[in-house]
């Protein structure tokens, strides 16, 4: 059966959205693989194109619902994706922009010589419901880089995540760098893997420095999915 969260309900913010959304996001995924196997054990062209078009079926759905969410919470994300009005490091300043690390590399860790902190799907008072992230504990100033080629979706400030940037890759997925110190890139900007996105730092709700890091669905809030498993489709190891 196909889910798909065609229309936000009332209580947007409620339990039963919450659960709804993360169906969806289940469903997605569920997608996802069955479209991964058809196309390992070389199906049909026709079949594959069925599989891929109920995936993004399930994902246009969940990126309506919770950009019309986001948009009256007034998420950056949905409403000032450049950092313009809120006046954020990369619309003021020149993009500071380099060349990647590695030049060969096609998916790599945002981070280096880290130490890994709260996880994904973990309880604790700091968090309203579960984290949905991974956490990379690192001083104030420690070069993050884009895990993969893409294309810059966002570069906010202002909100609980303080400087975050959002970059889409050519598989779908978003990716998120929050708390950062500085930005270095702007929106629609291209970046290969490996290039600096802006440095860690403990900007917007944190209790030190550290990367947050997020694999989402759609560019907003409640479409994460499990990060460590998802670099590890991509041959990238995280540990520690």
């Amino acid at each position: 059966m196909l889910v798909v969260l065609a229309a936000v309900p009332a209580g947007a913010g409620s339990d039963a959205f919450r659960k709804e959304t993360k169906r969806t996001v289940r469903a997605h995924e569920k997608a996802r693989t069955h479209v991964d196997r058809l196309r390992a054990k070389n199906a049909g062209a026709t079949e594959v194109r069925s599989a891929e078009r109920r995936r993004k079926a399930i994902r246009a759905g969940l990126w309506d619902a919770l950009w019309s969410v986001a948009r009256d919470a007034g998420d950056p994300v949905a409403v000032d994706p450049s950092g313009r009005a809120g006046r954020c490091p990369a619309a003021r300043a020149r993009a500071r922009s380099r060349a990647p690390e590695r030049r060969d590399a096609v998916w790599t860790a945002p981070i280096h010589r880290y130490r890994l902190s709260a996880g994904y799907a973990a309880r604790g008072s700091r968090w309203a419901h579960r984290h949905t992230g991974q956490d990379f504990a690192v001083p104030t100033g420690t070069p993050v880089y884009a895990v993969g080629p893409g294309t810059v979706r966002a570069t906010t400030c202002g909100d609980g995540f303080g400087n975050q940037v959002i970059v889409r890759h050519p598989d779908g997925y978003f990716t998120q760098y929050a708390h950062l110190s500085r930005i270095d890139v702007r929106k629609g900007g291209r970046v290969a893997a490996g290039q600096r996105l802006g440095l860690a730092g403990s900007t917007g709700n944190t209790t030190g420095p550290h990367l947050h890091f997020e694999v989402r669905i759609t560019p907003y809030m409640g479409s994460a999915v499990s990060p460590l498993p998802w670099l590890r489709r991509k041959s990238v190891q995280v540990g520690g």
